[in-house]
């Protein structure tokens, strides 16, 4: 979707239990994430790569800003979705994209989610301890 007003690309990402909104516009590559820098919100360096996978494998690193508003979820969970959300992004500026990120794998939302606990038993699987007498 483009923003009218800023003309900035915006897409969602999701991942587990967290939501990235992505907004992306032309210029020289900076990163923001809930108004903090990239590298502070995003300590390690797993999470970063993990975070910006979709710049460098289209690689657009210094053609965009980057604004991203991230909530839910973990560390991890808050990286898949901002690379999943930036990957749609970068699909929304250039549809020519789309063969590299699709190869990559990064344009398929991860399934994978946390189930629920069950009644009659302490979590999801885990079962009260069995006592025969």
């Amino acid at each position: 979707m483009i923003d009218s007003k800023t003309h900035e690309f915006v897409a969602t990402g999701r991942r587990k239990t967290a939501t990235a909104r992505v907004r992306i516009a032309t210029g020289s590559g900076k990163v923001t994430v809930n108004g903090r820098t990239f590298e502070t919100y995003f300590p390690t360096d797993a999470l970063r790569t993990l975070a910006l996978r979709p710049l460098a494998a289209t690689e657009a690193s210094a053609k965009y800003d980057v604004r991203v508003s991230v909530n839910g979820g973990g560390p991890i969970g808050q990286a898949g979705a901002v690379s999943l959300g930036l990957a749609r992004a970068l699909l929304e500026a250039d549809a020519n994209v789309k063969g590299t990120l699709r190869s990559e794998g990064l344009l398929t939302r991860d399934p994978r989610m946390r189930e629920r606990k069950k009644y009659g038993q302490p979590g999801a699987r885990k079962r009260f301890q069995f006592s025969k007498r």
